[in-house]
Parts: structure tokens; C-alpha cells; sequence
């Protein structure tokens, strides 16, 4: 059939097509036609999935996580804990293993192993500290005493005294074997964020949202020092760290400022300015005497503890949550606002590798006893673990 030249189409008006013009006809699926809405039904418009990095995820919880421990005699036992007031016990490699922490009534603010890995304690925003014994799977003890949530718990390195901060602006010490009550330590003005026994176990360092150190004695209860004003902080702390010979301590606080305490005599000894927003995190080297410091900045610092000075900055695409040095290695991780979890060269400043699969923020790492995996927890509610055997 010819086609019709444009001057016949003009004077034909409207053309109509009858059976005899069909070709040929083809059967189509509706499923195969794009939606009404679609502009283009090209594979090219479909949002690209990232990449999971990840070698094993747990997902038994159902809520935000906010802490994650890794016990320090089994290369594969995990603690988690999050806003679905559970916590968790599981094995990397072994996904259908896992042991319910019940009991709480609150979120689950904080986890630790004791240093011989047999008990592990959990703290909630009910007030309330769990004892677990890790061989029977048993809750061992509930510790009774705070006002208000538990914002950390610790365990002195040397024996089963484990010692938690309230948002009561109180700190508790109690006997895990003995499920004893033995001190509480009053002073502070305001929610005790941050604290710890020194490596020694002899002195105990808490801060505080009231923009204070306070050193105790743990036997005694008292408080031999009282770290404020200036030079000191002039907002709450918000993290701190005490180096490996019990001599001083390092302490972050929401107005971006860190500052180095002699823990004998109660001493601002150097300040290091650097960052511009709150530090969320710090961690001392195991094999120099560097420190490194996370913030809302976007930065990692890792600093020279000998000179005040930093060694490198870090920059993050957004703000650094929390962070971790891998073993005695030089290498630290960070978990960031953005969902990665990235690895550092210390020496170099340099961005090792980035560890994608989480979609919200990061809220704390840990490194496993055999060195060889990073677990990572985050508000998207999943834990998380990576391979980092190379970075030994």
C-alpha cells in the first residue's frame, strides 16, 4: 500500500486503520508495561543499591542499637544492646545462635565483658545493672541503687567490682560476685557521662554534663580532686580515657575542647584545640604515645601526646560518632553519622578503606579478641562485622 503524500492526508482529514492494515500483532504482559507515572522505563533510572561490606549482620533486634561489646577471650562472642530494651549475646560466623538478654525495662545503654571474660554487665535507661555469667548463660544479678538511666558501666581490671554512671548525677560501685552494694559516689551536679577505673585499679575518673572531672578513691569513696574551670572545659563532658599507666587522664567535652589531667595531682597539663564542634569520642594508642579524638566536626585528629601538636586530620564526609584503635596496630577506626565505618593509617593520615552496609549512623564499634573483625552497631538496627585481619 503506498503512503499517503502530506497534501492527500490534508484533504483525507482523520485516518482510520481496519483489520486488513495489522501486520502482525504481539501479545504484551501488562506487568511489562511501565506505570502511568513513570516518565522512562529504562534500568538506568532505578536507584543503584550500595554495596554491603559486611561479612555476618545480626538483626535480632528490633529497634535502634546503641552499644556493642566483644568479649575478650572468645574471638567470637558479641554483646549488643539498643532502644528495644534487649540485649544480646551471638557468635560472628554462627547465625543461629543467639542468647536474649531479658529482663530490662528501658534501652539497653551499655555493655562490658569483665577483663577475664566470664561475666558481662548490662546497663539500661531503667536504672538498673544485669550481671551475666557468660558459661550458663544465667543472669547472675540485678544491681539495684541509681535514681535514673545508666549512662556507662565499667569493670575494674583486676576482679569483678563493676561500676556504672547515672543520669542521677551519681556513680555506684558494687561486688559482682557477691551481688554487694559497696560505694556510691556523690558530687556531681548533672548526669555522669563518662568514667572508668585507671588501669591500675587503684583511682576512679568520672565526668560529668556539669563540665567536671572528679578522681576518687574507690575504697574510701572519697574525692581527692575536682577538675574545673579555667583551663578546663566550660561545657559537659562527653568522653574520656585514662592512659595505660594510670597517670593521666584524657577528657572531651560539647564545647570541641580536650584536655590532658595529671590524675596524681588533679592538674590541667596541655590542652589540645583543634576540632570545632563537640568531641564524641577518644582512644589512646597501644604502641606510641598518640591519642586520637572524633567529633561533630567531621574530623579525626590523631595527635601527638608528647608535643600537644596533631599528627593528621581525618576529614569525614559527616560527624564522627565513635571510634577505635585496632589492637597495637596503627591503624583506627572510625563509625560516622553517615553510616560508614572507615579505616585510618595514623602515620600516614590516609583512608585505609571504607566499610559500607549500615543506612543510618553509627553509634559504637568494638574490635574482636583475635584482632581479626570490626563490629559496628547503628540506628538502622543492625549489628554489623568486617574483616579487618589485614590491618593487624
Amino acid at each position: 500500500m503506498n503512503s499517503p503524500t502530506n497534501d492527500e492526508e490534508e484533504d483525507q482529514g482523520e485516518i482510520f486503520l481496519d483489520e486488513n492494515d495489522i501486520i502482525h500483532e504481539i501479545a504484551v504482559d501488562d506487568e511489562d508495561l511501565p506505570d502511568a507515572g513513570d516518565e522512562g522505563g529504562s534500568d538506568d533510572d532505578e536507584d543503584i543499591e550500595e554495596a554491603d561490606d559486611s561479612m555476618h549482620i545480626f538483626t535480632g533486634h528490633t529497634g535502634e542499637l546503641y552499644t556493642v561489646a566483644c568479649s575478650p577471650t572468645d574471638g567470637a562472642l558479641v554483646a549488643t544492646g539498643g532502644g528495644d530494651d534487649k540485649g544480646f549475646l551471638w557468635k560472628i560466623g554462627q547465625g543461629d545462635w543467639a542468647f536474649e538478654l531479658q529482663g530490662h525495662k528501658d534501652s539497653v545503654s551499655s555493655l562490658a565483658f569483665s577483663t577475664d571474660g566470664q561475666l558481662l554487665a548490662s546497663g539500661s535507661f531503667d536504672g538498673l545493672v544485669q550481671i551475666w555469667d557468660i558459661n550458663s548463660g544465667n543472669l547472675k544479678c540485678m544491681l539495684e541503687g541509681p535514681g535514673a538511666g545508666i549512662e556507662w558501666v565499667r569493670w575494674h581490671p583486676k576482679g569483678h567490682l563493676v561500676l556504672a554512671g547515672s543520669e542521677d548525677s551519681t556513680v555506684w560501685m558494687w561486688n559482682a560476685d557477691k551481688s554487694a552494694y559497696l560505694n556510691m559516689f556523690s558530687g556531681h551536679g548533672s548526669s555522669v557521662t563518662c568514667g572508668d577505673f585507671t588501669p591500675d585499679g587503684k583511682t576512679i575518673c568520672t565526668g560529668s554534663d556539669d563540665a567536671t572531672l572528679r578522681i576518687w578513691n574507690p575504697r574510701s569513696g572519697e574525692n581527692i580532686h575536682v577538675v574545673r574551670g579555667h583551663p578546663y572545659h566550660t561545657e559537659g563532658l562527653t568522653c574520656l580515657t585514662i592512659a595505660s599507666d594510670s597517670t593521666l587522664a584524657v577528657t572531651g567535652s560539647k564545647d570541641s575542647s580536650v584536655h590532658i589531667v595529671n590524675i596524681t595531682t588533679g592538674k590541667v597539663v596541655s590542652s589540645l584545640s583543634s576540632h570545632s564542634d563537640s568531641i564524641e569520642c577518644i582512644g589512646l594508642a597501644l604502641s606510641s604515645p598518640w591519642a586520637a579524638t572524633g567529633s561533630m566536626d567531621q574530623k579525626l585528629i590523631v595527635w601527638d601526646l608528647q608535643h600537644s601538636l596533631p599528627r593528621c586530620i581525618c576529614e569525614h564526609e559527616e560527624g564522627v560518632a565513635c571510634l577505635s584503635w585496632l589492637g597495637a596496630s596503627k591503624y583506627v577506626a572510625t563509625g560516622c553519622v553517615d553510616g560508614k565505618v572507615r579505616v585510618w593509617d595514623s602515620l600516614s593520615g590516609d583512608c585505609m578503606r571504607t566499610f559500607s552496609g549500615h543506612s543510618d549512623a553509627i553509634q559504637s564499634l568494638a574490635v574482636s579478641a583475635n584482632g581479626e573483625f570490626l563490629v559496628s552497631v547503628s540506628l538502622d538496627g543492625t549489628a554489623r562485622v568486617f574483616e579487618i585481619a589485614e590491618f593487624r
